[in-house]
């Protein structure tokens, strides 16, 4: 689970809890949307090429898990920085980039261990449907309702920071029911970051697409690897 900086963000605009969008919003959100959408399908590219890479070497992750944590966690907080900074040039995309295949060497050993279950494909698969079916789920709640979900922002960022610690303590205690309650609450913290996010795009809170697709993108790389987690403990088969 990594960190983002969700309270940098475009310029918003006064939208009351519980009116209507504003008519003149509609046209602008709808570009960001259409951008941040298009520049998450651009974000797998590296992903996946980052993912080979770390299933080739998951060696050093799994034999030094706190020292590579804590120097995935720096890089991608310093990425963060770097993205919000340059939001509204090139340089903002190459490093979400550049953010996202460190990730997904991140993601390399998770894979490597699930594809050494008899059905670690099957696994991935779900993991992948359970996340696109979130994704949808919230976007679609986001287009449709009314509220402003922009109060819950503190909350999420303060639940992130605690399970951020938690899952670093646990690597030291080793408490496997603890790993799978982090896991679930992980899954429920950033399916409401997206429908967060999703919904200060409609409302028009969030008018830069790079920054709408670094946060969007941080959701839905966690809930993957936690949902892919939670069935390799719960459903996972023997090994091959």
């Amino acid at each position: 689970m990594e960190p983002q900086l969700k309270p940098i963000a475009g310029n918003r605009h006064d939208v009351q809890p519980g009116f209507a969008y504003d008519a003149a919003v509609a046209p602008e959100a709808q570009r960001v949307m259409r951008n941040t959408y298009l520049l998450l399908a651009l974000t797998m590219v590296p992903t996946l090429i980052g993912a080979f890479a770390g299933m080739a070497t998951s060696g050093f992750v799994l034999q030094y898990p706190l020292a590579s944590t804590l120097v995935m966690l720096a890089g991608v907080i310093g990425l963060q920085y770097g993205i919000a900074a340059n939001r509204n040039n090139g340089l903002g995309v190459a490093l979400l980039l550049l953010m996202t295949g460190i990730l997904g060497w991140w993601l390399g050993p998770i894979l490597n261990m699930a594809l050494k279950l008899s059905n670690g494909m099957q696994l991935v698969g779900y993991a992948a449907v359970g996340t696109g079916v979130i994704f949808f789920a919230m976007g679609a709640f986001a287009s449709t309702t009314k509220r402003d979900f922009s109060f819950m922002g503190k909350f999420l960022f303060v639940g992130m920071i605690a399970l951020l610690v938690a899952m670093v303590a646990n690597i030291f205690l080793q408490i496997p029911a603890l790993a799978l309650t982090i896991s679930t609450l992980v899954i429920v913290v950033f399916s409401l970051f997206l429908l967060y996010d999703l919904n200060r795009i409609v409302r028009g809170g969030e008018t830069n697409y790079v920054m709408a697709a670094t946060g969007v993108y941080m959701s839905l790389y966690n809930i993957f690897v936690n949902l892919l987690i939670l069935l390799m403990a719960l459903a996972g088969g023997g090994r091959r």
